[in-house]
């Protein structure tokens, strides 16, 4: 569809300095100041094809428009309701600062990789030569390569400038466009620099896991010297506490899972940061999520000493009504540091994650990412975690903690209680169905359909642990049992891409980013291990040392675990692997517009 508008005396203006810029450039390049890779070259054909590379500037505007990517909501349901609706080439100012951020992130992803066009010119294709006049020279007894090289050396293959001096018109393209001619700033964008491990990481980090450490042992004396287990006023207050607190140990165990699988990644070559979409120099080590995560522990243990010497010791305290505020507290300070605007802890990679968890809350209204769908993955091992937002909320927003588990004798409660087990799943399914529509790949169906039946096994399961009826305990087992044989399949076989037919490893797939082979079956035993341990929820196996809360809070911390697991030998490296394999390891940047050209029989239409 063909857009057409009034040009502005701004955009004429710019059209007429980008008119001079291509008149210089093609006096450059006729000129004899020009440094011409081959001079046997006709340079009338260099010219003659900087001539024809494309329209007049002015006529550029008549073939533009813009494209809709489909990834906002309301772009989503206009088309879902069909709405044609003829969009005119004009922008508001959040339109034009949006166009102009995605032409500033084309632009940065188009130099690198004339960058490595450079890199893959000069240096790869000198060095395949070289190689192959090395073994020349074995198998022909024969000394040639250095008037060979000599010769490529003084070729096009060897001495070609074209694409340095490409590096130069984006260069002074972007510095003037997008960074006011500013050549220092300009040239952090694009050329970012690597980041570089910092020893205070490294300290801190240390420090921070002997204070966790130091912090629970102080726990555990504690408790044991005011043997506040065994009296039963302080029974109630611990089976209160706990689902508190237990929220960060979800966490933190997450956090630590992820930090190792960051260790082994880079050990094994694995490209995360562009599997991830991370922007380069920004995404975090494994130095510093460990560092988050035992700084986070500090936090909640020194929170939890206090709480919990305020309440036993200090029973009759004036300060007794404050005491419960102390939990809630430690949440506000850590909501606040996760979402400071402010460039401090980590801002991007903060940020980043919100995105993400707002684009898994609004599925599937945006088109889904592999870090989406790699979060709501994370987020179905933590059904316990959310289950402690809703207590808490409970605990504080009702004021139910003053009498004895009034939460779990409430329909209300009960009833959240399943949906917020639930939600994790729900998004995976929506995000299915998206990608289904998007893609037209039916295995997208097969994973909705999983997630789905997960769905019904959380349901009748949840049901059954609330009411203890003999008939809910049959559906429950048989709905548990089918959800963990779809989804240890779905595990082993599609998202790792193991057991495969016809493979080099036995059982295995033909490439393999481990070297032993041994761990492979390892991990799959493993998986299904802990994918059955859900079912002691089901079959409540008589373990004397763990009681209420504790039972599940352990298979929570198992499940974790074996997400941990999945993490490395899932989605990273199968999706790694296939990358390579499949010649599909690029960046595609969108952009805000898109230009075309009609044929000769429809422009009279």
């Amino acid at each position: 569809m063909r857009l057409t508008r009034r040009v502005s005396k701004g955009e004429r203006h710019l059209v007429e300095e980008h008119q001079i810029e291509m008149n210089n450039w093609k006096q450059l390049k006729g000129s004899s100041a020009y440094p011409t890779e081959d001079r046997h070259m006709d340079s009338k054909f260099d010219v003659d094809r900087i001539n024809h590379c494309g329209p007049d500037p002015l006529d550029v505007l008549d073939h533009v428009k813009i494209n809709n990517t489909l990834e906002s909501p309301m772009s989503t349901i206009r088309s879902v309701l069909n709405d044609s609706k003829d969009k005119d080439l004009s922008f508001t100012k959040e339109e034009l600062k949006e166009a102009e951020g995605r032409l500033k992130v084309a632009f940065i992803e188009f130099y690198r990789k004339l960058h490595l066009l450079k890199h893959y010119r000069c240096y790869v294709n000198l060095l395949a030569f070289s190689k192959i006049m090395k073994k020349y020279e074995k198998i022909a007894l024969r000394r040639a390569a250095r008037s060979y090289m000599k010769i490529v050396d003084e070729s096009y293959i060897g001495s070609s400038d074209e694409v340095t001096l490409l590096l130069d018109r984006v260069e002074g393209t972007f510095l003037k466009y997008f960074a006011n001619s500013n050549r220092r700033e300009g040239m952090k964008l694009l050329r970012p620099k690597r980041k570089r491990e910092k020893h205070r990481i490294t300290f801190f980090s240390g420090f921070f896991s002997g204070c966790s450490i130091a912090l629970l042992i102080a726990v555990v004396l504690l408790i044991q010297a005011r043997r506040v287990m065994a009296k039963e006023e302080h029974t109630m207050y611990m089976e209160n506490v706990f689902p508190l607190y237990s929220l960060y140990a979800y966490i933190i165990l997450h956090m630590l899972l992820y930090a190792a699988n960051i260790y082994f990644w880079k050990r094994c070559r694995i490209n995360y940061p562009f599997i991830f979409g991370f922007k380069q120099g920004t995404e975090l080590s494994y130095q510093d999520v460990f560092l988050i995560s035992t700084g986070l522990a500090v936090l909640a243990l020194a929170t939890f000493l206090v709480h919990l010497h305020m309440k036993v010791d200090s029973v009759n305290s004036v300060y007794k009504n404050y005491i419960e505020l102390v939990p809630l507290g430690l949440l506000i300070v850590v909501l606040a540091i996760f979402s400071c605007p402010f460039n401090i802890f980590y801002k991007s990679s903060r940020f980043f994650l919100i995105r993400c968890v707002l684009r898994c809350i609004c599925a599937p209204l945006y088109k889904v990412s592999l870090a989406d769908f790699f979060l709501a993955d994370q987020l179905t091992s933590q059904v316990q975690a959310l289950r402690c937002i809703e207590f808490y909320i409970c605990y504080y927003g009702m004021r139910w903690y003053q009498k004895e588990e009034k939460c779990h004798s409430l329909d209300l409660y009960n009833f959240f209680y399943i949906i917020v087990a639930v939600i994790p799943f729900w998004i995976r399914f929506l995000q299915c169905v998206r990608r289904l529509f998007e893609e037209k790949d039916w295995m997208h169906l097969c994973n909705g359909s999983r997630y789905f039946l997960t769905i019904i096994a959380v349901v009748v399961r949840t049901v059954f642990e609330l009411k203890m009826d003999r008939t809910w305990k049959v559906l429950a087992l048989v709905s548990s049992v089918a959800a963990i044989l779809f989804n240890t399949y779905w595990d082993i076989v599609v998202d790792w891409g193991l057991l495969q037919r016809n493979s080099k490893n036995l059982f295995l797939r033909d490439k393999l980013a481990v070297s032993r082979r041994s761990v492979y079956f390892v991990v799959m035993v493993l998986d299904v291990i802990l994918r059955l341990t859900w079912l002691q929820l089901v079959l409540k196996f008589n373990l004397r040392s763990l009681k209420g809360t504790a039972i599940s809070s352990l298979f929570s911390c198992l499940e974790i675990f074996r997400r941990g697991v999945w993490m490395f030998f899932s989605r990273l490296e199968n999706e790694h692997l296939n990358n390579v394999g499949k010649y599909r390891a690029f960046k595609s940047v969108p952009l805000p517009f898109s230009y075309y050209e009609e044929d000769d029989d429809n422009k009279d239409d």
